[in-house]
C-alpha cells in the first residue's frame, strides 16, 4: 500500500505536554483522525484502519473502546430501513 505524507504543525514541546514521544503523538493523532472520520461517516472502516495503522479488526475493537458507533444513519433512515426489512421478512413468510 502506497502512503502519502501530511505535515502537521504543532507547538514546540507539545508532545511533552501530552506525555508522549513524537512517534506516540503521530500514532495517536492518526488514530484520533481515523476515529473522527469514521464517526462522521467520511470513510469506511477499512480506510480508517489503514490511516490508524491497524488491521480492520483492531480498529473495530478500538472503536468500541472509544465508544465510536459504526452505524451512522441520518435521522429517520434507521426506521425506514427496518420497515423495509420487516416487509421483506413478511414477504418471505407468506411465500
Amino acid at each position: 500500500m502506497q502512503m502519502e505524507e501530511l505535515k502537521i504543525r504543532y507547538p514546540s514541546g507539545f508532545e511533552r505536554a501530552v506525555h508522549m514521544t513524537k512517534s506516540e503523538l503521530e500514532h495517536h493523532l492518526r488514530l484520533m483522525a481515523a476515529l473522527k472520520m469514521i464517526e462522521l461517516g467520511k470513510v469506511s472502516s477499512g480506510k480508517a484502519a489503514e490511516l490508524a495503522g491497524m488491521s480492520r479488526i483492531e480498529f473495530l475493537e478500538t472503536c468500541g473502546r472509544y465508544r465510536i458507533s459504526l452505524f451512522n444513519y441520518p435521522p429517520g433512515e434507521v426506521e425506514e430501513e427496518l420497515r423495509r426489512d420487516l416487509e421483506a421478512a413478511r414477504n418471505l413468510i407468506t411465500q
